[in-house]
């Protein structure tokens, strides 16, 4: 049974993100405020759901939040600043785009940063006990899985429309033949016996 609410406080927003450990792709996160008699009985952690469930979700919650928002972090600033911090950032950057600001933030995970002096808590598997970050949780799976689907049509042969961008067997065999593309994380590894980036490149990169 999720929570409605961690702090007693409203405007609690609930924040979490999908694609940390994929090979491609970006790192995208959601924010979400509910109302206080929030309720869909099948949500949950979206990596609990099935991906019919997780569609079935996505636009009831978002026609019954007080806010949502949800970011991309692209995968060269993922390059920059690493995995951790790209997560934190889109994490942040979806909570300064809600409207109203929230009154306090319950992060999914044991890992923050401060943001405009917004009270918060890191809560570990919070995905499964409060229903803002579950909600949080649902948005920002399917969002990534629809840009997945969207970034496949140009380089089919990776098949991100079924992976979706994770470390799987087959994509890691496409890594090899192919090479990597503008979509791909070079600061991870990309295949097992990599020792240092000498991937050929596509052309239209």
């Amino acid at each position: 049974m999720l929570l409605s609410n961690f702090s007693g406080i409203y405007y609690e927003t609930g924040t979490d993100e999908a694609g940390r450990g994929c090979l491609a792709g970006p790192v995208t996160a959601a924010a979400v405020i509910l109302t206080e008699d929030f309720e869909i009985e099948l949500l949950n952690d979206s990596k609990q759901l099935n991906e019919k469930t997780r569609n079935l979700l996505k636009p009831l919650i978002e026609e019954k939040a007080v806010s949502y928002s949800v970011t991309n972090i692209e995968p060269k600033i993922v390059d920059e600043i690493n995995i951790l911090n790209a997560s934190i950032k889109a994490m942040q950057e979806c909570i300064m785009k809600l409207d109203p600001k929230p009154s306090y933030i319950i992060v999914d995970g044991n890992r923050f940063k401060p943001i405009k002096d917004i009270p918060y808590s890191c809560i570990v598997k919070g995905d499964s006990k409060y229903m803002s970050i579950a909600a949080a949780s649902v948005l920002a799976k399917t969002y990534r899985d629809e840009y997945m689907a969207k970034i496949h049509e140009e380089y089919p042969m990776y098949n991100w429309k079924k992976n979706k961008g994770y470390p799987t067997k087959e994509h890691r065999e496409a890594i090899r033949k192919y090479g990597i593309t503008k979509y791909h994380r070079k600061s991870f590894r990309l295949l097992p016996e990599q020792l240092e980036l000498d991937f050929k490149y596509h052309e239209n990169i």
